[in-house]
């Protein structure tokens, strides 16, 4: 029995805040994303702001939960965002009491475009994924060695797929070209500093979740599938 297989027997007492969390971070950045703004010499959407910390929960969650939880975690996540989306799209499709002035606003900050919900679904996916998967193998070459390795080495990866996915099904045709690489670039740069500066940090929650929770998963002999998101009791 592997490691991954006996954490799912026991209860752990964080691992529903921080998965409350992960996924609380991911609609506020979804909302968020939908205004472009400049900082510096860094042009990003809003969700940039608050999205890296997605990944430094989806660090600590397959560091100390195992590969396994973090997919549950995922899938949780694009659940939310599905059903955020759906509602927001019924909403702005209900008609409007009368002397209620502000559809136009509403469709424009949180009405229903395909192409924003496509890229933010697909983008989350893929680069979730990544970052799980790369975290995990990398914790099993180099034997729970060198953490900073790993949370970096999956967010580059990760924020990567995510940043580019998103941008390019997103936005591609409906701005300069130009303008969009920067958009790319600055997002890049951005998540993958913050990931970088709140490394210190990340080795203190991870320290303390194995502590505290008794658990330190290694996956071995586990599906990597994406689609096998249960965990095997």
């Amino acid at each position: 029995m592997t490691d991954a297989e006996q954490s799912g027997k026991v209860h752990f007492r964080y691992f529903d805040v921080i998965m409350a969390l992960f996924v609380a971070i991911l609609l506020i950045s979804n909302l968020a994303s939908t205004k472009i703004t400049s900082l510096w010499l860094f042009t990003f959407d809003g969700g940039t702001i608050l999205f890296p910390l997605s990944y430094i929960f989806g660090d600590i969650l397959t560091e100390v939960y195992g590969y396994q939880r973090s997919r549950k975690v995922i899938w949780t996540g694009f659940g939310a965002a599905l059903l955020m989306s759906l509602v927001l799209w019924i909403v702005q499709e209900l008609p409007p009491a009368e002397g209620w002035p502000n559809q136009q606003a509403y469709e424009s900050l949180l009405g229903f475009v395909p192409r924003i919900v496509l890229a933010s679904l697909v983008a989350y996916f893929a680069g979730a994924f990544s970052n799980a998967y790369l975290m995990s193998k990398l914790k099993i070459r180099t034997k729970g060695k060198y953490l900073w390795v790993r949370t970096i080495g999956s967010t580059l990866l990760g924020e990567g797929i995510d940043t580019a996915i998103f941008c390019l099904i997103a936005f591609y045709g409906t701005m300069p070209d130009s303008l969009l690489i920067s958009i790319i670039i600055s997002n890049y740069i951005f998540k993958s500093g913050v990931e970088i500066v709140f490394t210190p940090l990340t080795y203190r929650i991870v320290g303390f979740l194995k502590k505290r929770e008794q658990v330190d998963v290694f996956d071995t002999g586990i599906s990597y599938n994406p689609f096998r998101y249960f965990v095997k009791e």
